[in-house]
């Protein structure tokens, strides 16, 4: 129960490693706000874990439904203590030259752009209340990019420097701000990486990780929990590798 009495907001809480951080926060005693665009899959989330979560259907890349998302949660639960940005879209692999203007700027409003709109909304809060963890889902792609993935890689590198960015500015008022490097997991957007989900394609990926297997949802709410926690009152600016080695 190391989140006992914590209120977070996760977005991309309906599945992949959203879903994990949201189970095991409920698990750990948290009272959770499942934020995703997918509404049914938020209310499924939110009632599978109970102990008063609620979902609420949210595009985190549009600063007014940002903005009513926080208000909702800071009514509901009386404040926000937890932010976990997970949200997260990419492009198909392809030259970079080739990845179209749409899919471009798609790719930068949800992984870059959410966490602008929602650490406005919430920041101010937190540095009044002298607290709040705020982790930040990048990418073992943003510290060691595979080719034909640019745009997605450079987005992740983005929110790396942001979380330490982050992190220095609130620091001073008692906010930490950290992030996990997963490397690719069995989530919706696995095949999407791959560019095509075949044995041997799994077999192509899984040989540049160590450990020898992908990062699972179980492994992101375990690193997510202690670094949300009180455990981890020290640490901030990390963006912690959760990746089974992919990056040595």
């Amino acid at each position: 129960m190391r989140l006992e009495g914590k209120r977070a907001i996760v977005t991309g809480g309906a599945s992949g490693f959203g879903a994990g951080i949201v189970r095991k926060f409920a698990r750990e005693g948290a009272q959770v706000m499942v934020v995703d665009i997918n509404h049914d899959g938020a209310m499924d989330m939110a009632e599978e874990i109970g102990g008063g979560a609620f979902g609420h259907e949210t595009n985190v890349a549009d600063g007014a439904q940002v903005a009513e998302t926080v208000e909702t949660a800071e009514r509901l639960m009386g404040g926000v203590d937890i932010l976990v940005n997970n949200a997260g879209v990419t492009h198909l692999p392809k030259p970079m030259e080739e990845v179209t203007e749409e899919e471009f700027d798609r790719v930068f409003a949800v992984n870059c752009k959410s966490v602008y709109l929602f650490a406005r909304a919430l920041a101010g809060p937190m540095k009044a209340r002298g607290s709040g963890a705020i982790l930040n889902l990048a990418s073992t792609a943003g510290v060691s990019p595979r080719p034909n993935l640019s745009w997605y890689n450079a987005s992740k590198g983005w929110m790396n420097t942001a979380t330490k960015a982050m992190a220095v500015e609130l620091a001073p008022h008692g906010v930490r701000v950290n992030a996990l490097n997963p490397v690719a997991g069995e989530t919706p957007l696995l095949s999407s990486f791959m560019g095509e989900d075949t044995p041997e394609m799994r077999a192509k990926f899984l040989s540049t990780i160590p450990l020898g297997r992908f990062s699972t949802p179980e492994d992101m709410g375990n690193a997510a929990s202690f670094l949300c926690s009180d455990e981890a009152s020290m640490i901030t600016g990390v963006c912690m590798e959760v990746d089974g080695g992919r990056c040595i």
